[in-house]
């Protein structure tokens, strides 16, 4: 009753002895997003490799745009899908294997 108008201090704890949920959470989620954009990647390059089994499929040439999935064809640079413009949700940024099959028949078309 004494205590009356006076304010506690605080425990004061280092905050390295306290692991950071938000830190380990962003790594799981880079690795997460990591994995998702490998999956994706090679569920592409397969359905290209089954069109057209003399094709040479390079998956990132160059480092790539960070949070875009891109499928370019390398002889004219042709941009055969993008997914920058697309999203949110992420699951937009990624193409139907099929979509890219039918893009790339078309530029070959045209060359």
């Amino acid at each position: 009753s004494g205590r009356r108008g006076t304010k506690r201090k605080a425990e004061v704890q280092p905050e390295e002895k306290q692991p950071s949920v938000e830190k380990k959470k962003d790594r799981g989620e880079e690795e997460n997003i990591l994995e998702v954009y490998g999956r994706n990647a090679e569920e592409v390059k397969s359905a290209l490799l089954a069109a057209r089994p003399d094709l040479t499929v390079v998956l990132n040439p160059e480092k790539p745009r960070r949070n875009s999935f891109e499928v370019t064809l390398l002889d004219g640079e042709t941009s055969l899908w993008t997914g920058i413009k697309k999203g949110p949700p992420r699951k937009l940024k990624f193409p139907l294997p099929d979509v890219v099959v039918a893009a790339l028949q078309d530029a070959l078309k045209a060359e």
